[in-house]
């Protein structure tokens, strides 16, 4: 590991700054990503300031039914919120979907948000990854891709966003509050991260210096019959290799809205307009839900060893949307 400086900021204002007069400066929260990169020399800073003393680790609910996550809240709190679990009980499934108990209590919302890929060859120095090193070629394209990306890849790179969180949010139309050096900023979370076109290595919309402060979900009375189911390899401590978030409003049988985003299979949390549009309005069955989630994958460009995660991906649509029409009925 690179030899490194640590400053702990007083205030977000300070820690900004640092950043932006720091080319090879990096946040520090949990730490559960990035010091795992800093170990195998993908990530190499110079500077790390430590945000975790700053004052952005509180749920505040805000009303009509939203609420504002700060951004240094540990997973593990963030989880077990009573407000939380009764709201949005989509949110605490997958924050419990991932990684660990122990994991959870140092990861926070933010750093969640902002996990690099898991790629291994973007985690192997050793290989050629444009997004690790830019104009060095992509190695998953044509090798181990199983777990790699179905939606929006690129010739230039096939990842996919490892984020649980990430996808719940995006579901329920998270807004990210961030500062930077122009001052403060709001920017959809829909629009946070990037798909990866020419330039893998810019995974999201942050311009440099930008320290996320809290994410606010506007508020989504339906979001109480909401879920998350994800598909891993192992029962626990595994990213998933396809995941949903769902949220559904019935007004007797007939699909009043609905909020859906799957994971795992683009280089970005992937919402399902297409499939939303394909439901909203019409009575809902099994087979509108594997049609709808059909017409979200029709642009779905499978890998060589990756082509199941479009049944998969359809599966798990009508398997979460069944069960909340079941549970809305009762």
């Amino acid at each position: 590991m690179r030899d490194f400086r640590y400053h702990r900021p007083a205030d977000v204002a300070e820690a900004v700054a640092l950043l932006d007069a720091e080319p090879e400066a990096a946040y520090l929260a949990g730490g559960t990503n990035l010091v795992d990169l800093m170990k195998l020399g993908v990530q190499r800073p110079d500077l790390l300031v430590d945000v975790t003393r700053l004052p952005l680790d509180t749920v505040e609910p805000l009303p009509g039914g939203g609420l504002r996550i700060g951004a240094t809240v540990r997973n593990s709190d963030l989880a077990a919120h009573p407000v939380v679990r009764r709201d949005h009980p989509l949110l605490a499934r997958a924050l419990l979907a991932g990684a660990s108990g122990q994991l959870r209590n140092m990861a926070t919302t933010a750093g969640n948000l902002l996990q690099r890929t898991r790629c291994v060859y973007f985690q192997d120095t050793g290989k050629a990854c444009n997004k690790r090193e830019p104009g060095t070629g992509c190695a998953a394209r044509h090798g181990q891709n199983r777990d790699l990306a179905i939606l929006g890849w690129s010739e230039f790179c096939v990842a996919t966003h490892p984020s649980d969180l990430a996808v719940a949010l995006v579901a329920l139309d998270a807004v990210v509050e961030a500062h930077d050096p122009g001052g403060a900023r709001e920017i959809p979370l829909t629009e946070l991260h990037r798909t990866p076109g020419l330039h893998p290595e810019r995974e999201t919309t942050l311009p440099r210096g930008a320290l996320i402060t809290a994410v606010r979900i506007p508020p989504l009375l339906f979001a109480r019959r909401s879920t998350y189911l994800k598909v891993r390899d192992r029962a626990t401590f595994a990213f998933a290799v396809g995941s949903v978030a769902a949220a559904l409003d019935l007004a007797g049988d007939v699909v009043r809205d609905i909020r859906l985003a799957y994971g795992a299979v683009a280089h970005r949390p992937w919402r399902a307009y297409r499939a939303e549009e394909a439901l909203r309005g019409r009575p809902f069955t099994a087979e509108l839900a594997a049609r709808a989630a059909d017409a979200e994958l029709a642009a779905a460009r499978p890998l060589e060893h990756n082509e199941f995660k479009v049944p998969l991906i359809r599966n798990l649509t009508v398997r979460a949307l069944t069960e909340l029409a079941r549970a809305v009925s009762r």
